[in-house]
């Protein structure tokens, strides 16, 4: 019975060794957490993960939402959720990147400077309604220590607005619904990555 044993591990390490060896594939990222610290900046939570979906491509879905309201009643409140799917120029997680992105907010703005808005228009006036939009953008990310990379992303598209807008930023009658059609930046970035695998 031993004799048999012996042969019968010899037989399998022969075997072993005697298959081909397999090609090295190098371990590369697949998933990631991110935070936009521009977003905390402006005081929005935000939270982003995003996939490796394959070869060359990820799928990033970030989520933005501002529920504060400011002294002297100012507000930039939102929910927006922003998708993009990213093609990496060398490989994900790592370089520069290519993005197509779509876009929904739902917004309760006033008493705030927005760029491109006229500040008077949002001192005495709140605007209430929802955003919908798609871009393309341009991204590069390093890598700056094992599990910890930084990306920096800027997008321009079109966005569809509609809203409601009212007399004052606490109160007061609506005094129209209007819809606007934007096309300018779209999306900007500067993000801290967890790379979770």
């Amino acid at each position: 019975m031993r004799h048999l044993i012996f042969v019968f591990s010899i037989l399998s390490i022969f075997q072993a060794y005697s298959q081909e060896p397999k090609a090295f594939e190098p371990l590369t990222s697949s998933l990631g957490m991110k935070t936009n610290l521009i977003y905390d900046a402006t005081t929005s939570l935000n939270l982003g993960a995003e996939i490796k979906v394959g070869g060359q491509y990820t799928l990033d879905i970030s989520a933005n939402y501002n529920p504060w309201t400011f002294s002297d009643n100012k507000k930039f409140k939102h929910v927006m959720i922003q998708p993009e799917l990213r093609y990496w120029v060398c490989e994900p997680f790592n370089g520069h990147f290519w993005g197509v992105h779509a876009m929904y907010s739902h917004y309760n703005i006033g008493g705030i400077k927005l760029p491109l808005v006229s500040k008077q228009k949002l001192e005495d006036t709140r605007y209430q309604g929802n955003l919908l939009g798609l871009g393309i953008s341009y991204g590069y990310q390093w890598y700056l220590a094992p599990r910890w990379n930084l990306e920096a992303t800027i997008g321009i598209g079109y966005a569809y607005l509609d809203y409601d807008a009212y007399d004052c930023r606490t109160c007061g009658e609506k005094l129209y619904e209007k819809n606007r059609h934007y096309v300018g930046p779209t999306k900007l970035g500067l993000s801290l990555i967890y790379i979770i695998k």
